[in-house]
């Protein structure tokens, strides 16, 4: 069996999530008193006892979420598990900061100040209700990519943000041209095409402010070679260098999130099983309809992690 470890992006977050892990296991509570320490602030009292409409703030959401899943990671070690039982290790947008956390090439720390300001500065990046994303359900990739080219108007930006899965693509940009394309897809035969909750539009173009605070950002962070190799997010493919993993980390936030083709590349390099790592079910839910000859696991709760090695 051939193990990648994958980490939730976006949307997954939940209040409370982390919080029997950090109970039950100490080197998971000390992950989430390392975030608070580094951000100055009890963000920890947020994601536990806070209100959803807060604790869904990109800025909040985006260190939050690493922060559960390297909880989670830290339990996993407690039971045994190291990093390197892993082939691979990938993350879901945001998720990629965590799993470049778990490999050991980002500290805890570092990675939590680096979210932070990748919230603040995607949230900054457009104003309030000029741009807006768009789930498109039943259509393929290469589709959406057509169905974006013609929704677009001369100054307008529409894109295919998200390659989740065969069923589901998002696309990302200016809201009119947003809701142009989902029109479009209806009529190209879309089973749903549904307007997401979000507050800004990510990995288009119009997150070009964000991407160069970002280079900044991270040209002031040390970044190691993974312990495992990392796919990344808009290579869809494997990568171990610094310097590379760096520059992807920039064009992250314009890119596109190829995770289908992601999933397909480890399935085809021998990955049979995907451990997703902190809150939620949803690169799951995913991998199942990317490809049903693989099989998954969510390691999220005390419980969960102490049968890890129940098979």
């Amino acid at each position: 069996m051939t193990i990648a470890f994958v980490f939730p992006g976006q949307g997954a977050q939940a209040i409370g999530m982390g919080q029997a892990l950090a109970a039950a296991y100490p080197a998971a509570r000390s992950i989430f008193d390392e975030v608070d320490a580094a951000l100055g602030e009890n963000l920890s009292k947020l994601i536990w006892e806070g209100d959803i409409e807060t604790l869904t703030l990109t800025q909040n959401a985006q260190p939050a979420l690493m922060a559960t899943s390297m909880a989670a990671m830290r339990a996993l070690e407690a039971e045994g598990v190291t990093i390197d039982q892993a082939a691979y290790v990938a993350g879901h947008s945001l998720g990629e900061y965590s799993a470049l956390a778990a490999a050991g090439a980002i500290s805890v720390a570092d990675t939590a100040r680096l979210l932070r300001t990748r919230g603040e500065a995607m949230q900054s990046a457009v104003p309030v209700g000029v741009g807006a994303m768009a789930a498109l359900l039943g259509l393929d990739f290469a589709t959406v990519q057509d169905i974006a080219a013609e929704a677009a108007q001369p100054g307008e930006v529409v894109q295919a943000a998200n390659d989740n899965d065969p069923t589901q693509v998002v696309v990302s940009g200016h809201k009119a041209a947003v809701e142009r394309a989902a029109e479009i897809a209806k009529a190209r035969g879309a089973k749903r095409a549904v307007m997401l909750p979000v507050s800004a539009p990510f990995h288009c173009a119009l997150m070009q402010p964000a991407a160069d605070v970002m280079a900044q950002a991270l040209a002031a962070v040390e970044i190691s070679a993974p312990a495992v190799p990392l796919v990344a997010n808009v290579r869809a493919d494997v990568v171990s260098d610094p310097a590379e993993i760096r520059q992807l980390l920039v064009e992250q936030v314009t890119g596109s999130v190829r995770w289908r083709e992601s999933v397909q590349n480890m399935g085809a390099k021998g990955v049979t099983e995907f451990w997703e790592i902190g809150a939620g079910k949803a690169l799951s839910g995913m991998i199942r309809k990317i490809d049903r000859n693989l099989s998954s696991r969510q390691f999220g709760t005390p419980e969960a992690v102490a049968a890890v090695n129940d098979a």
